[in-house]
């Protein structure tokens, strides 16, 4: 069966001729489509900039619509707009004609809707964006990405009763290297209890559990924007940030596969049947009708 395939500028979205699960999936950050603007004005080379960029991710979760699932992945760099930011939280640091205000904490380490910089606190560029520069931005990618994730959850939600948004990142093993001698491989933000059913995490967590992975929850990544706005259980709408050790797969420093990323490239494609199949016992309470 061939997947439905819309591509943009911004993001690439495949679903499949039916879907048959409430669940979708999407990755935000793994996009490496970088503009020449941005490799021509930034102060880092292209491996630097490559280092805020949840690489590959998108590949591990390829095997979505084969499995009744949307999937929807982010073209452009997080280090060009960062899709897991609300499109308010603009950096004065960064961008002219910004009145310095009470700033959140992610804007005020860099890591707004523009990023000011990369990990380790790279800064990207020299000097600031003009306003319309950022502006731009928003509206050529972060509006059409949420416009088109916003209406995919009302779809999948209409027909299932619920939507359940599994929101892929990957984080650097570092972030966990001081819990214990054992640390987390996958941690699960679900703001606390706030985006999602207990029982929906409960399962998430039971399927990378039994793939022989160690999981944690809410730390040290409760989620971050795209959990908090879109997670609202008690209105059918649940999401689950996943964030995945890159030691797991990758050779951190060069940003290339390891000796075990196909291994765990399989191991994926099962976790994402795992997870596809909790959304399938919806469409069966809904009945057949309601899942055409």
């Amino acid at each position: 069966m061939a997947d439905l395939l819309r591509e943009t500028q911004a993001y690439r979205l495949r679903k499949p001729e039916r879907m048959t699960t409430a669940v979708v999936f999407a990755s935000p950050h793994s996009g490496s489509d970088y503009p020449a603007e941005l490799l021509a004005r930034s102060v880092l080379d292209p491996q630097r900039l490559r280092s805020s960029e949840d690489a590959f991710v998108d590949r591990f979760l390829e095997t979505a619509p084969r499995e009744g699932a949307a999937l929807l992945t982010a073209r452009l760099p997080r280090a060009w707009v960062d899709l897991n930011r609300d499109e308010t939280e603009l950096d004065p640091a960064l961008i002219e004609g910004l009145e310095r205000g009470a700033a959140g904490p992610r804007v005020l380490a860099g890591l707004g809707v523009i990023p000011r910089v990369v990990s380790s606190n790279r800064a990207i560029y020299s000097g600031k964006l003009t306003r319309a520069e950022a502006d731009a931005r928003l509206a050529t990618v972060w509006r059409p990405y949420h416009s088109t994730l916003a209406a995919l959850l009302r779809e999948v939600q209409a027909r299932f009763g619920r939507a359940v948004l599994i929101d892929m990142h990957s984080m650097p093993s570092e972030a966990v290297s001081g819990a214990g001698p054992r640390p987390a491989e996958v941690v699960l933000g679900d703001r606390y209890g706030a985006a999602a059913r207990p029982d929906t995490v409960a399962a998430v967590e039971a399927i990378f559990t039994r793939l022989g992975l160690r999981v944690a929850r809410n730390a040290p990544f409760a989620g971050a924007y795209v959990t908090q706005h879109y997670g609202r259980p008690a209105s059918g709408y649940e999401v689950i940030q996943v964030e995945i050790s890159r030691g797991l797969y990758m050779d951190e420093a060069a940003i290339r596969p390891s000796a075990g990323y196909e291994d765990f490239r399989a191991l994926m494609a099962h976790a994402v049947a795992g997870i596809a199949a909790i959304g399938r016992d919806s469409a069966a309470r809904r009945g057949p009708l309601a899942a055409e």
